[in-house]
């Protein structure tokens, strides 16, 4: 068993979920859309987005975690500089964006670096820039426009709703019969 399986345990509560790991795939910027390949164990290239937008924060997810769309949780991880793919970040969850697209249900938890001396302070959505919370729900309504693909824009949950989402997906991949090689990058 890994490290990260011992500290993400059955009983795992959302009061639990204070940090946590996550693997960056898309750099805040970017217009390449990157994808962690499990079986490669390794980044993988998979399109330029169609429009011109570029991600507003630095885009993965939390690996040994199962969202409701059969792949690992998404997160937007709000960095002061971007990162690069592959990058493993200690985060902590300050909300939840809401969205669902053609696999389903698509939730975003918003997260920050626990180092990062900028962010480190923020605990809620609240806390953040207004304009940047509006920048993030923008760039998810249009971003798929010129692909054809339609996305449902559902709103934001708060920090304690974000801790709530975490905990279910650990809890859902443990419970499930998904190989660990589909959702772990260890």
């Amino acid at each position: 068993m890994s490290d990260y399986l011992d500290v993400f345990s059955k009983d795992m509560t959302a009061e639990k979920v204070t940090t946590f790991d996550v693997l960056i795939e898309i750099p805040k910027g970017s217009r390449n859309k990157y994808e962690y390949d499990f079986e490669l164990k390794k980044i993988r290239y998979d399109r330029m987005i169609f429009s011109s937008m570029m991600y507003p924060a630095d885009y993965g997810f939390i690996p040994e975690t199962l969202a409701l769309d059969g792949d690992p949780l998404d997160v937007l991880v709000l960095v002061t500089e971007p990162t690069f793919p592959g990058c493993v970040i200690e985060v902590k969850p300050i909300g939840v964006f809401h969205m669902a697209d053609e696999k389903g249900p698509d939730e975003k938890v918003i997260c920050v670096p626990v180092t990062d001396p900028s962010a480190s302070k923020l605990t809620d959505l609240s806390d953040c820039n207004p304009h940047l919370i509006k920048e993030i729900e923008h760039f998810f309504q249009v971003y798929k426009d010129l692909e054809e693909k339609k996305v449902d824009v559902g709103g934001w949950g708060d920090v304690h709703e974000a801790r709530e989402i975490v905990a279910k997906c650990i809890v859902r991949y443990q419970e499930s019969d998904v190989p660990r090689s589909e959702v772990s990058i260890y």
